[in-house]
């Protein structure tokens, strides 16, 4: 397989062709780079050849980054020393770029090279960008929707094949940061505003062409090869670049609460790289990435972040024989919050819209939500007056059920009341067409349940969007006893449409992402109520990597609907409830009028406008502070281990039916520690023995809410780990 190819023209203009088959958007693969090497090694041997420009066979995008399983193959394959080989991998990524960067001049007189310039038909990201920022001049096509920028942090890594050092020299660290540190990606005007590019086009290539051909020896001098340079902002050594460094550790650290390794390795790599010469700042960039490489957190990272998110977003899951689904009308029962979401994001990928409430009004309300939205979008200039006129005309809001009878998908976002949604139900398929799927918004509610008020119990299925559904990027698919492969692919291609990620699971309580999100929350307020501080307990929390502990969360989700969860759940379950003192301090609160954020009186004290003051310190007279405050460690594996030990009970019962699933679904839709992969990769991690005996551990001390599932029990006892025995089908991945 040929990745890049190379036309050498009459003008004397050598052009190198990045075209990955059977690829939508370049990756770099494993040949790739010694077929670049050969390339720019005859053209820069040819004395025909005046200039290189390099480019992509890919309309609309250069490329995308490195196919990350070559790093993965590299680190399983290399033998008894998997650094040594990745070392020696990245080391030659090095050498192949300082090839292009010094394009065969004189190193000290800075003579003789040819210039090498990069055309960018559009998004360029990773290595993507780390080639380009490696040749002589970078153009992009004038293409809005194009993005740029360095995004690995994301993904648990950062960009090692030159980027973090070349950027930091470049911009310095203050201008470097948003790209470097938080990964952020910008269309190519604002990219060219930042210094990342050289020029914004309309023809890239004809641009870098006649650029080649008239470039000078001074041309083609990267700063920090010239005499004199000195980084942009000051060196570490620097007074002001001193400063500098020590606010970003502040920042980094602020932001990852330490949580996240590749931060760390990422700013030691830029700040030691910063205090020595070019070529050996790229050697410690090299040890830091491999480094990086080394930690479990990245790979459990990527094969979550990366891998496993990407082949559920391509229907890893989907029933294999069912023709395509994709919805053409959708009908929202509900104009509230929810269902004023559903409405928009369905309007913005070009879904018809029928929002129904009970009169105009209250659907006109609902509608207006979109078009709060829209302003917004104006305002900071990324939507257009014509898009937002597009979009409304998409939603039609009206109380007239009538307007449904065109739908092929109908989702209730109604009242959290069996009997309303029942009675919503048996309303609305009298009116929908025989074949409309209709989909339930339920949180809590089990599906099979609701599914009996239908007269279609096949084509009835749970679409369970995250608040704000705008911003949410999950969506989990709940199965009833009687929901058939039609619905879960209809489900599945709407979720594809709308543009975030999916989850498949079994009917149960509270499904897979409450039942691990609860726990957690009653966790930290059983603790509290223990006389546990409250501020501990959520920067416990955060130190894990949760972006918000479970004090916080509670206030923003409001206690008053903890107790009705919590009542609701205790007359299902009756006897076999676990009542703790978590119900009793809830129930406490919301007698005491403390509802949370929305009352503007919780576990926190509020301002009129909202804004939290600090904790409420009428709370410890109820519930007064323990003097001997617990270990930070002993806090941190109380919350971990009330949500991964329901995700394995959730494998146990047949809730979760793809252990990627789970994963990813605990990542996106509750902000599950995302360093650690999930809840399941984190016990893969931790290993199986150790996860197990730490339950008999917690159980013993706190309760039986930590007794180790059998099916952990069994694990542990084989040595075995998650990602070995359930293993995703290889052609499903």
């Amino acid at each position: 397989m040929t990745d890049f190819t190379m036309i050498k023209g009459d003008d004397g203009v050598a052009i190198i062709t990045w075209d990955v088959p059977g690829k939508s958007m370049n990756v770099l693969s494993a040949e790739g780079p010694q077929q670049l090497n050969a390339l720019i090694d005859d053209a820069l041997a040819d004395a025909a050849v005046k200039g290189i420009v390099l480019t992509s066979g890919k309309e609309g995008s250069f490329a995308g980054g490195m196919d990350l399983n070559v790093l993965a193959d590299i680190r399983e394959n290399v033998g008894d020393n998997p650094a040594e080989g990745l070392f020696g991998f990245i080391m030659q990524m090095h050498g192949l770029m300082r090839k292009i960067e010094l394009a065969g001049m004189d190193f000290k007189t800075k003579k003789g090279g040819k210039p090498i310039a990069c055309a960018m038909p559009g998004t360029g990201a990773g290595i993507g960008l780390e080639l380009p920022l490696c040749t002589h001049r970078i153009f992009v096509a004038d293409n809005p929707k194009a993005r740029i920028g360095l995004p690995e942090i994301m993904l648990g890594i950062f960009p090692g094949a030159g980027g973090t050092t070349r950027l930091i020299r470049k911009l310095g660290l203050m201008g470097a940061s948003s790209f470097l540190l938080e990964g952020k990606l910008v269309d190519p005007a604002k990219a060219k505003a930042a210094g990342i590019i050289d020029e914004v086009v309309a023809d890239p290539l004809a641009a870098a062409k006649a650029w080649v051909l008239s470039a000078t020896d001074a041309d083609l001098v990267k700063p920090w090869d010239a005499k004199g340079y000195k980084m942009p902002g000051g060196a570490p050594y620097h007074p002001a670049g001193f400063m500098n460094f020590v606010g970003a550790a502040a920042m980094v650290h602020g932001k990852t609460q330490g949580a996240f390794p590749a931060a760390k390795a990422m700013l030691s790599a830029i700040y030691e790289g910063a205090m020595v010469d070019f070529d050996t700042a790229l050697r410690i960039e090299a040890r830091w990435f491999v480094n990086i490489l080394m930690n479990p957190s990245s790979s459990a990272m990527i094969r979550s972040l990366f891998v496993n998110k990407e082949a559920l977003e391509k229907g890893a899951v989907r029933p294999v024989d069912v023709p395509d689904q994709r919805v053409r009308k959708v009908g929202v029962l509900g104009a509230g919050m929810m269902g004023a979401g559903i409405a928009l994001v369905s309007a913005q990928a070009g879904i018809e819209v029928v929002l129904i409430d009970r009169d105009q009004a209250a659907a006109d309300k609902g509608k207006a939500y979109t078009e709060a939205y829209l302003d917004k979008g104006i305002a900071r200039k990324k939507v257009t007056a014509e898009k937002k006129d597009k979009m409304l005309s998409m939603i039609t809001a009206t109380p007239d059920l009538d307007h449904l009878k065109g739908c092929d998908l109908i989702i209730e976002a109604v009242f959290e009341d069996p009997a309303v949604k029942a009675e919503m139900t048996k309303k609305v398929e009298a009116i929908i067409p025989e074949d409309c799927i209709f989909a339930s918004n339920t949180s809590t509610l089990p599906i099979s349940d609701l599914a009996k008020a239908s007269v279609r119990p096949e084509q009835f299925i749970g679409i369970h969007f995250f608040s704000p559904v705008e911003k949410m990027l999950l969506v989990e698919i709940i199965k009833g006893a009687e929901t058939g492969d039609r619905a879960v692919a209809k489900a599945l291609d709407y979720v594809r449409q709308i543009k975030k990620t999916p989850i498949v699971v079994n009917d149960a309580r509270f499904f897979y992402a409450n039942r691990c999100i609860i726990p957690y929350i009653n966790e930290g307020v059983m603790m509290a109520g223990e006389g546990v501080s409250r501020a501990m307990i959520d920067r416990a929390a955060q130190m894990l990597g949760f972006p918000v502990g479970p004090i916080q969360l509670v206030d923003e989700t409001s206690l008053d609907l903890g107790a009705k969860i919590a009542k609701a759940t205790m007359a299902a379950m009756g006897n076999a409830y676990p009542r703790s003192i978590a119900d009793d301090v809830t129930f406490w609160m919301v007698d005491e009028g403390r509802l949370g954020r929305k009352s503007k009186a919780g576990f926190f004290d509020y301002d009129d406008n909202g804004k939290r003051l600090g904790y409420w310190p009428g709370f410890n007279d109820k519930y007064p502070l323990l003097e001997n405050q617990p270990e930070l460690i002993e806090v941190q594996h109380r919350l971990l281990f009330v949500q991964v030990l329901e995700a394995v009970r959730a494998i146990e019962e047949n809730v979760l039916m793809d252990i990627r699933e789970g994963d990813v679904g605990a990542i996106l839709g509750w902000g599950f520690a995302p360093w650690s992969g999930g809840p399941l990769s984190w016990l893969d991690m931790v290993g199986t023995p150790w996860a197990a005996e730490r339950c008999d551990q917690l159980q013993a001390k706190y309760g039986d809410r930590f007794a180790c599932p059998p099916l952990l029990r069994e694990m542990a006892d084989k040595g075995e780990s998650f990602y070995e025995r359930f293993a995703p089908d290889a052609e499903a991945a």
